[in-house]
C-alpha cells in the first residue's frame, strides 16, 4: 500500500475500521478499489474486554453504557428497531462523512464484509450476504423460485407482511396455492409444545404431498413473541420430505446464538436493525450452499432460482454461479452502489456479539424476558391472558399480553400504550392477530422486548408502571 492510500484509509475514520487497499475489481464492474476492512487497536482492544469478563452483572453494566439510548425515558420495543452502539454510531457518522468528502473510489467489498459474519451464524463465506433487511431478503427468495402453477406454499397465519406479501404476489402471479396454517397460541388456559407446532407442519404436508415446493415461516412470531421449533420443523418435516425451507428471522440475530448449518434450513432471512442493533436497512441472507439441495429437491426445474435482485454484470452462465460459491455470492450479493457505512456498521455490531458471546446474550435476553412474564403474572388478575408461551423452548425476548377482560378492544390498549410512554417513559408496542380464523375480531396484545441494555431495574419498573396505569383504565 502506498502513502497516499495509507493516509487516505486513516482519515476514512478516526479509528481507522476501513483501511483503503488495493483489490480486485468485479468483472465487468471497472477499476474502483474495494477497501479492506481492519479494526484499530483500541477498538480491537475494547471489544475483547468483553470476551473474558468473569462477573456477569458487571458485564452487563458494562455493555448498558454502550448505549447512547436516553435516560429520560426505557426503551423496550427492540422488536421495531434497535439502538447502535455508541462507538459503532460514532464510526458510522465519520464513514458518511468521508464517503461524502471523498465519493470516488471508497467503494467497500460488500462481499468481502459478509466473509467477517459469516461464522458469527454457523454459515460457510459464500452462503451468508449483507441485505438490506428482512423483507429485502425474503422477496429475493421468493420471488426467485420457479414457482409454477399448482404448487403449494406452506406458511402461517401470524407471518410479517415482509414475507406474505410477496408469497401473494407469487400465488396471483403463476396460480400457487399459499396454505396458511393456523398456528396453535398459547394463551394461559392451553398448554402448546413444541411437537403441537411440528404435527402442524408435517400433517399438512402429508395433505399436500408433493405440491408443497415451498415452507415458510418466522422463527420468532412477532405477534405473540412465540420462538418456533425451526430446527424440527426443518429436520423432521421439510428435509425427508425434500421440501425447501425459508426462515423468516427478523426478530432472530442478536437475540438467539444461530447456528443456519445446525437448523438445516435452505434460506434464511434476518434482519440487522433490530436485536442486532445496526442501522436501518440492514440484514443478512443466508442461501444453503449455493442453493445445492434446492436443485436436488427441484431435479424437475432446470433452473429452480433466478437472482432476481440483483445487478451482477451479464455475460457469466448461470449454471457457472450454481457451480462457483465466489460467483455464486457475488451475484447475490451485488446491487450496484450499496450503503457501505451501513453494512460496515453491521459487521462491527457484530463483532461485538461475538466478543460478548451469543450464548451469553442469549441467557440474558430469556432470564429478563422469563422475569418480566413472571412479574406480569404476579401483578394483574385473572382478566389478563399471556400469548407468549410460558415455556422454555418456546420462548424468545419478546412478551406479549392484554391485562383487560375485552382482547378486542384495540383503541384501549392503543391508550394504555400511550399513557406508559407519556406518562411514565416505558416504550412498548400493541400487535394484533386472529387466535382462530374465523374470529370475526382480533385479539389485541401489548408486546415488550427484553434486551442485553436492559437489566432487572427496567423490567420491573416497567411492570410497576403498567398496573398503575391498568388501575386507571380499568
Amino acid at each position: 500500500m502506498d502513502s497516499k492510500k495509507n493516509k487516505a484509509g486513516a482519515e476514512l475514520n478516526r479509528r481507522g475500521f476501513l483501511k483503503l487497499s488495493t483489490g480486485a475489481a468485479l468483472a465487468g464492474v471497472g477499476s474502483s478499489m474495494l477497501p479492506g476492512v481492519a479494526l484499530a487497536d483500541d477498538d480491537r482492544e475494547h471489544i475483547s474486554s468483553f470476551r473474558h469478563h468473569g462477573n456477569d452483572r458487571r458485564l452487563w453494566q458494562k455493555v448498558r453504557k454502550e448505549f447512547v439510548l436516553s435516560k429520560r425515558e426505557t426503551y423496550m420495543n427492540v422488536g421495531t428497531t434497535g439502538s447502535i452502539p455508541e462507538r459503532v454510531l460514532e464510526n458510522y457518522e465519520d464513514n458518511n462523512e468521508y464517503i461524502s468528502k471523498h465519493p470516488w473510489g471508497t467503494q467497500v467489498s460488500t462481499t468481502e464484509l459478509s466473509k467477517q459474519v459469516a461464522a458469527s451464524f454457523g454459515a460457510d463465506a459464500h452462503e451468508l450476504i449483507l441485505s438490506r433487511n428482512t423483507t429485502d431478503g425474503m422477496c429475493s427468495i421468493i420471488h426467485g423460485l420457479n414457482f409454477q402453477a399448482g404448487d403449494v406454499i406452506l406458511t402461517t397465519n401470524q407471518e410479517h407482511v415482509g414475507g406474505a406479501m410477496p408469497m401473494k404476489i407469487v400465488a396471483q402471479r403463476y396460480d400457487v396455492e399459499v396454505v396458511e396454517l393456523t398456528l396453535p397460541t398459547y394463551t394461559g388456559y392451553e398448554f402448546v409444545t413444541e411437537d403441537d407446532y411440528v404435527r402442524l407442519f408435517a400433517d399438512a404436508v402429508a395433505l399436500y404431498g408433493d405440491r408443497v415446493r415451498l415452507i415458510c415461516f418466522s422463527h420468532v412470531s412477532y405477534k405473540t413473541g412465540v420462538a418456533l421449533p425451526a430446527k424440527r420443523i426443518c429436520k423432521e418435516v421439510a428435509v425427508p420430505n425434500r421440501i425447501p425451507t425459508l426462515v423468516d428471522g427478523a426478530h432472530t440475530p442478536g437475540m438467539f446464538a444461530l447456528d443456519f448449518h445446525d437448523i438445516d434450513c435452505d434460506f434464511y432471512a434476518g434482519s440487522g436493525h433490530k436485536w442486532q442493533c445496526g442501522p436501518g436497512s440492514t440484514g443478512i441472507l443466508y442461501v444453503r450452499d449455493c442453493a445445492k439441495r434446492l436443485r436436488d429437491f427441484w431435479y424437475d426445474r432446470p433452473q429452480p432460482l433466478f437472482f432476481v435482485n440483483s445487478s451482477y454484470p451479464s455475460g457469466t452462465d448461470v449454471e457457472d454461479a450454481y457451480n462457483d460459491p465466489v460467483m455464486f455470492h457475488q451475484r447475490f450479493q451485488y446491487v450496484g452502489q450499496d450503503n457501505y457505512p451501513a453494512k460496515q456498521a453491521l459487521v462491527e455490531c457484530c463483532q461485538m456479539w461475538d466478543a460478548i458471546g451469543r450464548d451469553r446474550i442469549e441467557r440474558r435476553i430469556l432470564e429478563l424476558s422469563a422475569m418480566c412474564k413472571a412479574a406480569l403474572r404476579y401483578s394483574f388478575d385473572s382478566d389478563a391472558t399471556y400469548y407468549s408461551p410460558d415455556v422454555a423452548e418456546l420462548s424468545s425476548g419478546l412478551t406479549t399480553f392484554n391485562p383487560f377482560w375485552d382482547k378486542t378492544d384495540g383503541v384501549l390498549l392503543t391508550e394504555f400504550r400511550d399513557r406508559l410512554r407519556e406518562d411514565y417513559g416505558y416504550i412498548i408496542r400493541t400487535t394484533n392477530f386472529k387466535l382462530h380464523p374465523d374470529d370475526a375480531q382480533d385479539t389485541y396484545a401489548l408486546r415488550i422486548s427484553t434486551h442485553l441494555f436492559h437489566d432487572e431495574d427496567d423490567v420491573l419498573g416497567l411492570v410497576r408502571a403498567m398496573k398503575r396505569v391498568y388501575r386507571q383504565l380499568a
